[in-house]
C-alpha cells in the first residue's frame, strides 16, 4: 500500500478538482505497474497559518512561496535497489507532481520511506504475496 502525507497550506489545494487531479496523478503511479487503485491511500493534511511549520529555523509564512510536503510509505511494494529502478520511480514521482506544484510557482519536496511488508495488516489479515493474479487481488482485497 502506498500511504501519502501532503502537508500544505490552507491556500494551496483548495478546491475538490485540484486535490482530484493531484491524486489521480499520484495514483497513476502505481496503477500503471499494476498496483490495485484501492491500495492507494492519500491525506491531504492543511496547515494552519499560525507558523506550524519551519524551514531553517524561520516559519515558512515567511516564505514567499507555498511550501508542500509529500511524504509517500511504500508498504506492499518496495522499490528495488537497482539504480535504473530507482531513477524510474523518481521520474515517475516527479512527472506525477510537478504539474500540481512546481509548474504553479511552489516549493516543494518529497521522500519514499519502504516499511518492512510484514508490518503490516489490512482490516487485520495479512495480505497475499505479490505477483498474484489481479482477480485473486480485487477478490480478497489484499497483495499487489
Amino acid at each position: 500500500m502506498p500511504l501519502w502525507l501532503i502537508y500544505h497550506p490552507l491556500q494551496t489545494f483548495t478546491t475538490p478538482e485540484s486535490k482530484s487531479a493531484l491524486v489521480k496523478s499520484i495514483t497513476s503511479i502505481y496503477t500503471s505497474s499494476g498496483l490495485p487503485a484501492f491500495y492507494v491511500v492519500i491525506n491531504f493534511i492543511p496547515l494552519s497559518p499560525d507558523d506550524n511549520t519551519f524551514i531553517g529555523g524561520e516559519p515558512s509564512s515567511a516564505r514567499s512561496k507555498p511550501f508542500i510536503r509529500f511524504v509517500a510509505e511504500h508498504i506492499a511494494v518496495h522499490v528495488s535497489q537497482n539504480p535504473g529502478s530507482q531513477e524510474r520511480t523518481i521520474k515517475r514521482i516527479d512527472d506525477a507532481l510537478r504539474p500540481h506544484v512546481e509548474e504553479k510557482g511552489y516549493d516543494w519536496e518529497w521522500h519514499v520511506d519502504e516499511t518492512p511488508r510484514a508490518l503490516w495488516k489490512i482490516n487485520g489479515f495479512v495480505p497475499p504475496p505479490c505477483k498474484q493474479p489481479r482477480d485473486e487481488i480485487e477478490e480478497r482485497r489484499g497483495g499487489c
